[in-house]
């Protein structure tokens, strides 16, 4: 990853803080934002919420590394997090942390799957376990995405984390043994059956054991004026 090819931000920096100060900045085509990082003292800052955007809906989104130039200092970042209005869905705010492009980042990456896997042919549903998968890498080694083939797999198998073919310098943060992809069985409602010897399951409006019927009742009521 080079200048040439690297995503330029131009950031304002910004003293006052609070919701008047985010109405006004937003009223003025910017949005509130801060950058950190280890070195890095938090610093709150003013982007274009336009150029967030088009980024967030990038190959890499969130992975992207940015340079944020701010006040003539170049800074090398990633969106950490933003929120979106509610009810909108305008951007609100926005955070960056400081990346170098000699020390691996931890990020989230999607998982796709190709291919149509044998098992599901035969009755299967394919479940995916992790759709986004950790991964620690450097920052121009970030993957769009990992594509994982599942045509092969038949019912009841899987693909683990060891499993995967992943890019140079890429691994993930998960157990090697970590299931991801599997075709599983079709769930199936299990009709409940009493078990031998046990007592059938007492029917509504039925009289309960022990209690002998008001007819019964009745008819022993008779004999006992009988007696009497």
């Amino acid at each position: 990853m080079t200048a040439a090819n690297m995503t330029v931000l131009q950031a304002q920096p910004r003293v006052a803080a609070g919701k008047t100060e985010a109405r006004r900045l937003r009223k003025s085509g910017l949005v509130p934002a801060v950058a950190y990082g280890k070195g890095f003292p938090s610093t709150p800052i003013a982007v274009p919420p336009r150029e967030i955007a088009a980024v967030l809906r990038s190959e890499l989104g969130k992975n992207t590394v940015l340079e944020l130039s701010l006040d003539g200092k170049k800074l090398l970042a990633m969106i950490r997090d933003f929120t979106l209005h509610p009810v909108k869905r305008n951007l609100e705010h926005v955070d960056f942390v400081e990346v170098k492009l000699d020390q691996p980042v931890d990020v989230s990456v999607p998982l796709l799957t190709t291919g149509k896997a044998a098992g599901v042919a035969k009755g299967g549903i394919l479940r995916i376990v992790h759709r986004l998968v950790p991964v620690r890498c450097l920052p121009d080694r970030i993957p769009a995405k990992i594509e994982t083939d599942v045509t092969h797999l038949e019912l009841g198998e899987h693909i683990a984390t060891q499993d995967l073919k992943l890019p140079e310098g890429v691994t993930v943060r998960l157990p090697a043994e970590q299931t991801l992809v599997a075709v599983v069985a079709p769930e199936k409602e299990v009709e409940e059956t009493p078990a031998p010897g046990a007592a059938p399951a007492a029917v509504a409006g039925a009289p309960a054991a022990g209690v002998a019927p008001a007819a019964d009742a009745k008819k022993d009521d008779k004999k006992d004026d009988k007696k009497k």
